[in-house]
């Protein structure tokens, strides 16, 4: 049987083991004493916490069958706010490449301003200063339209009259703002085809004045033009339009636009064409004297005789761009709208009558109604809004797309050799605008229909120190637009 050793030698024998083992081992062991360490902190921070009113989520359950404790619920996760959803799903915009910013930078264009819009969307295209007022030449003539059909109507005539005068053997000639009057024999037609006669109008007045046995024999014509105001020539338009035969003082009794040549679109005009057309008209009735005033109150009328509707007056005026009828048709929007009868009641009536399309009017100054005062102030961004509506033949507004001139069209300002040759004439038989010219600027403005067939609208100015080359340069843009057609970009 083995010996034992005594109780202290084995102590003694244990403690040199564990140190040798711990030496050993001593990294594990330091691992093993943190361990152990920190999970003795934890439990009393978790105590120390229960005993400190530390928040519930952190506190220990309390026992079963407490009766000095409340369960507490297990922690549950706040919800989370849904994220904002669009309405409607945002449309793609298509990627627009087709760069004309090479042909807006000509010369020729000097101070540049233009607007092009998808007429279909109404989503602007191009822009260079659309937003600007500034004078537009016979592009005007567009928004005189537009006032007209509104405050007019497409069916409206003027009408010129003969009454009886307040003298025994007078009769009085009055002027019904028909400048389309013509001296020519009836069955000849006068640049205004379908205009009434003058030779009707006498034969009528001698047939209704021998028709009474108690006249005595006719003597004395009095012309009355009182239905337009004075002056009959604005301020700001240059004289030599006159005498080179662009325009005529404005009156409401004269005959053929005051032409010397009435079946000639330009032609001298004369200092008088109210003396012009009393002459003309006393030389049918036959030796009679002829002097100047005013229709007596409630006079009985001899005879009468109606111009063309507004809406063929419109037509004429639009495709070869004359000013007489324009000046016509603006004088008789004011006097309709009782606005005034002279140049001055122009701002209030055209743009009144405008302003029942829906459109914002702010900025446009109206000075006449051809366009050729410089004074006049439209935004290419106005034109190409209202032209949305002419393509879209609105309210009676077909009636100017009707008449808008066409390039490489048959007749008409776009028709002329000059305009849209050469490489523009990609666009012939597509572009449909008013052209516009005057010394300080050429215009051109309307609809055109693009290559990829998009309906766009646009206007274009050249302005400022332009020669007649603009033409060629705005037709060189347009038909980049035409090209382009919804890929036209803005840079």
């Amino acid at each position: 049987m083995p010996d034992q050793d005594p109780p202290l030698s084995r102590l003694a024998r244990s403690r040199a083991g564990i140190a040798a083992f711990v030496a050993r081992h001593r990294t594990a062991s330091r691992i093993a004493a943190s361990a152990a360490l920190f999970a003795l902190l934890g439990t009393g921070a978790v105590v120390a916490g229960a005993a400190t009113g530390a928040p519930h989520s952190l506190r220990p359950a309390a026992a079963a069958g407490s009766s000095s404790s409340t369960s507490v619920p297990a922690p549950t996760e706040e919800p989370r706010p849904d994220r904002p959803v669009p309405s409607a799903a945002t449309a793609a915009s298509p990627l627009r490449t087709c760069s004309v910013a090479g042909l807006a930078t000509d010369p020729r264009l000097a101070n540049f301003q233009a607007q092009v819009v998808n007429a279909t969307t109404g989503e602007v295209l191009f822009d260079r200063g659309g937003d600007t007022p500034s004078r537009t030449a016979s592009v005007l003539k567009v928004l005189t339209s537009a006032a007209a059909l509104r405050v007019l109507g497409p069916d409206y005539r003027a009408t010129t009259t003969v009454v009886a005068g307040s003298e025994p053997g007078s009769v009085v000639l009055v002027g019904g703002g028909d400048l389309t009057l013509s001296r020519t024999p009836s069955g000849d037609e006068s640049v205004y085809a379908g205009a009434a006669h003058l030779d009707d109008l006498a034969a009528q007045t001698i047939a209704a004045w021998q028709a009474d046995p108690a006249n005595p024999t006719l003597t004395s014509l009095i012309l009355d033009s009182s239905l337009f105001g004075d002056p009959g020539w604005d301020p700001s338009w240059d004289r030599k339009e006159l005498f080179e035969g662009y325009m005529p003082e404005i009156t409401a009794l004269q005959v053929d636009g005051d032409r010397d040549n009435p079946s000639r679109s330009t032609s001298p005009r004369s200092d008088d064409p109210v003396g012009r057309a009393g002459q003309a008209f006393a030389d049918e009735l036959g030796g009679v004297s002829v002097t100047r005033g005013t229709a007596p109150a409630g006079a009985r009328q001899l005879a009468s005789v109606q111009s063309q509707p507004v809406s063929t007056l419109i037509r004429q005026s639009l495709i070869v761009s004359d000013n007489a009828l324009a000046e016509m048709l603006a004088r008789l929007t004011a006097v309709k709208s009782g606005a005034g009868n002279t140049f001055g009641s122009l701002q209030q009536s055209t743009v009144a009558g405008l302003a029942a399309y829906g459109l914002d009017t702010s900025g446009i100054v109206i000075a006449d109604g051809s366009g050729l005062s410089d004074d006049n102030a439209v935004p290419p961004s106005y034109l190409t809004r209202l032209f949305i509506k002419i393509n879209a033949r609105e309210d009676n507004l077909g009636v100017i797309f009707d008449g808008l001139p066409v390039a490489g069209g048959p007749s008409g300002s776009l028709s002329y050799g000059d305009r849209f040759t050469g490489d523009n004439a990609v666009a012939d038989g597509a572009v449909f605008a008013k052209t516009g010219w005057i010394d300080t600027g050429y215009t051109l403005a309307g609809i055109i229909r693009a290559a990829d067939a998009t309906p766009l609208t646009f206007a274009v100015y050249a302005l400022g120190d332009v020669s007649d080359n603009a033409k060629q340069a705005l037709d060189t843009i347009t038909a980049g637009f035409f090209r382009c057609g919804d890929s036209l970009s803005n840079n």
